[in-house]
């Protein structure tokens, strides 16, 4: 079977986008707020992060990404964040929005330059109602 790379042509600006999820658990608290709201107080969640990648051409054998790629932040989240109370890692309040700037931040100096697709946006759900996310813009 003759493999191809594929490219994107419906008007110039079609992309393909992919997305891959990982989980951790950790403990945070929101002391800004005040003390009367349930979330000043420590408490845990099972977070969902979401890296999702595009691309205008796919690299070969058909990929925006090779998945396996991203693998290496699934063990920085385990590591970093996973069983952890994220105001004692991170140097801001632990928002979901501020956990989603780090963590697209990070992957942009990690991870990206070794990989085919451009990070797009991160997202960080506490709950599997609730999310945030961060979109980043189109200069590399």
């Amino acid at each position: 079977m003759e493999r191809t790379v594929i490219e994107s042509r419906i008007s110039g600006a079609a992309t393909f986008r992919i997305g891959k999820r990982f989980t951790f658990d950790a403990a945070h608290h929101l002391p800004s707020l005040p003390t009367d709201h349930k979330c000043s107080r420590v408490h845990g969640h099972t977070y969902t992060v979401e890296f999702v990648l595009e691309a205008s051409e796919l690299a070969g054998p058909g990929f925006v990404t090779d998945f396996g790629d991203l693998a290496v932040a699934g063990r920085y989240l385990a590591e970093s964040f996973d069983h952890r109370d994220l105001n004692e890692v991170l140097d801001v309040e632990p928002t979901s929005e501020a956990l989603a700037q780090h963590l697209a931040r990070w992957f942009r100096a990690e991870v990206e330059p070794g990989v085919h697709g451009r990070l797009v946006a991160v997202r960080v759900s506490e709950t599997p109602r609730s999310w945030a996310e961060y979109l980043l813009g189109e200069s590399r």
